[in-house]
């Protein structure tokens, strides 16, 4: 099973036996810890993930963080829990003291359900304000777990976490301005589009009029550009359909122009009289195409011992050496099958030859 097949199924999880947790410590075991061993952590080797790591923050020791994650023997990522019922925006601030006393890059704050990622992208060694990813069990994006994956044992770098983080950072703070622009759009935002339609000076009453006007606008944007992916999805699956349609169609066509003649049939008897002497006449068998008539050993096309071009105003077999590569000879009846009677015997013994050596 793949990372997002396993966090994925953690999810379902979660949804499934949180109400039945109901202590901190209750919620670290059922939800905490197998998030850490999907990252690929042993949560039972006090050397990789320790439980109780001691923080000394100024003159208070024994200052402890819930779990530390040590990679390379040095802590990488501080992790602090609490009950999944809980309110993270209340305790990250306990989370920011343990990481200000550590080597370690990242800190996790969580309930088990929602998942924020810090580092300290703004000032070296200090934990920044607000995370650059968080996640939610329940509700899990293709995108996030990307960037979780980095976290795993297997691929963690951090180099490579901080590139994206930054990015990441700005992005959700880009998102929650513009969320809350188009819920409650303020007034220097509803200016900034007005001037661009109104003439003239945007008044108090303009301003009034483009808020509401702005507010409906965006929604009906937001509509409309979903109705399109939507219709751009089904016509792509509808393409896709008709296509699949359109080839079977050609393909039964294909098939219902293929006629096995008499003459087919009887070099067909030809070939396996010839081939009984050295296999039994069941292992022998044909298919009909419609540029050729093909003999082949068990049914198999990628044993063909020979192909027979009889529907054209000159007649040929088509023999195979060794290396499976065709020479076409031309016959002048049936009866020249037997000429053949050699090769044929030889290709049926090479196939077989090959199937021992697999």
């Amino acid at each position: 099973m793949d990372f997002k097949d396993q966090i994925k199924q953690l999810g379902e999880r979660v949804i499934k036996l949180k109400d039945q947790v109901a202590t901190e410590q209750a919620t670290k075991n059922a939800l905490i810890m197998p998030f850490l061993a999907a990252l690929g952590y042993d949560v039972f080797d006090p050397n990789e993930v320790v439980p109780e790591f001691i923080c000394d923050i100024g003159t208070k020791k024994g200052e402890k963080i819930d779990y530390a994650i040590f990679i390379k023997g040095a802590p990488a990522i501080l992790i602090e829990c609490k009950h999944w019922g809980q309110n993270l925006s209340l305790h990250d601030g306990q989370l920011l003291r343990y990481f200000h006393v550590s080597k370690a890059k990242f800190g996790i704050l969580t309930n088990g359900i929602i998942y924020r990622f810090y580092s300290d992208l703004a000032a070296p060694n200090k934990m920044d304000e607000k995370p650059f990813l968080e996640i939610n069990m329940t509700d899990l994006r293709e995108n996030q777990i990307e960037e979780v994956k980095k976290f795993h044992k297997s691929y963690f770098d951090v180099d490579s976490i901080l590139t994206t983080a930054s990015e990441l950072k700005y992005m959700g703070e880009l998102k929650n301005i513009l969320n809350q622009e188009l819920n409650n759009p303020s007034p220097d935002f509803v200016r900034h589009f007005a001037k661009q339609v109104v003439p003239g000076m945007v008044t108090a009453k303009v301003l009034d009029q483009f808020t509401a006007l702005l507010k409906k606008t965006s929604s009906l944007y937001i509509t409309d550009l979903i109705t399109e992916r939507l219709k751009t999805a089904l016509t792509k699956e509808s393409e896709a359909t008709e296509e699949a349609a359109a080839e079977e169609k050609q393909a039964a066509a294909a098939e219902e122009k293929v006629i096995t003649t008499q003459e087919e049939l009887e070099a067909f008897m030809i070939v396996k009289t010839i081939l009984r002497q050295k296999i039994p006449v069941a292992r022998v068998a044909y298919r009909d195409a419609q540029s050729y008539f093909a003999i082949l050993l068990d049914d198999n096309n990628r044993k063909t011992i020979c192909r027979l071009y009889l529907n054209g105003s000159k007649k040929y077999i088509g023999t195979f050496d060794e290396n499976k590569k065709e020479t076409k000879i031309e016959v002048t009846s049936l009866d020249d099958i037997f000429q053949h009677s050699g090769q044929l015997l030889t290709t049926v013994e090479n196939h077989d030859k090959l199937k021992e050596g697999a």
